[in-house]
């Protein structure tokens, strides 16, 4: 089976960069894989994808060695089990809040004796090889998202599930459930200490710890909070930004900021 350049470059003690994918288009899914990033997430939550279009971009992103990875809309096993059998590499699930969640994700995503996932890895066997199905409960990688005060509260119990590589910490939705303002870069002292106690207590369970960003500069402080890998913005903040900084350097710095797209 094709190795997971992600979870190998991880368990190498490197730092690892995933890019984003909001626009359900392949072209922008093939430009974002030739960037340079160790991995792509095509959304399915508040990205604009559907599955059909998650298909041809994760079919894009194969045109490199750049791991594919899906996050889901919800914790349902028909989407994730979809998703896989077309060529993901791994899935991060949104929402995780308690043990059982938990259980029920990683259920959904492994083969059995571990999980529940039914047979029928169509594009997976032509993506990863024939002998994906002895191998894809080590290669696959499922990561939860941890980012509500409830996850907080259950988290040493999240992490005591067999079968789940790691937490992805989403900082506008943790800081909007302490009550405070949605935010990829908080700067509140409380939502920060939270932040620190998902990623001390994923790494010390020997698992990955992972952080939404929307700038380098973010990057760099969740690298020394101790986060392992930092998804950089997402293709449509990215582009949003790089036009709206174009026409404010042709027009001489008038110009609108660019929206705030995730």
């Amino acid at each position: 089976m094709r190795t997971n350049a992600l979870r190998a470059t991880l368990k190498s003690g490197e730092r690892a960069v995933n890019a984003w994918c909001a626009i359900p288009n392949g072209f922008s899914a093939e430009v974002m894989a030739h960037a340079g990033f160790d991995s792509v997430t095509v959304d399915l939550q508040h990205g604009l994808v559907d599955y059909q279009a998650a298909l041809g971009m994760l079919q894009a992103i194969s045109t490199t060695a750049v791991t594919p990875l899906v996050r889901v809309p919800w914790n349902e096993p028909g989407i994730m089990m979809k998703l896989l059998d077309a060529g993901a590499m791994g899935i991060i699930c949104p929402m995780i809040n308690t043990k059982a969640e938990a259980e029920a994700f990683v259920r959904a995503c492994r083969y059995a004796p571990l999980g529940a996932r039914s047979f029928g890895p169509t594009r997976a066997n032509i993506y990863a090889g024939a002998d994906y199905w002895q191998h894809a409960n080590d290669e696959v990688m499922l990561l939860a998202m941890v980012e509500t005060e409830t996850a907080l509260q259950n988290l040493d119990e999240i992490l005591s599930v067999d079968g789940l590589d790691g937490t992805y910490v989403g900082p506008s939705d943790l800081s909007l459930s302490m009550g405070k303002t949605p935010t990829l870069a908080p700067s509140d002292e409380t939502v920060l200490a939270a932040m620190q106690t998902i990623c001390d207590a994923t790494r010390a369970s020997g698992r990955i710890a992972a952080c939404h960003t929307d700038a380098p500069a973010t990057a760099h402080q969740r690298y020394a909070q101790g986060f392992e890998m930092i998804t950089l913005a997402s293709d449509a903040r990215l582009l949003a930004s790089a036009a709206a900084q174009g026409v404010k350097d042709v027009r001489g710095g008038a110009g609108p900021d660019a929206p705030q797209t995730y």
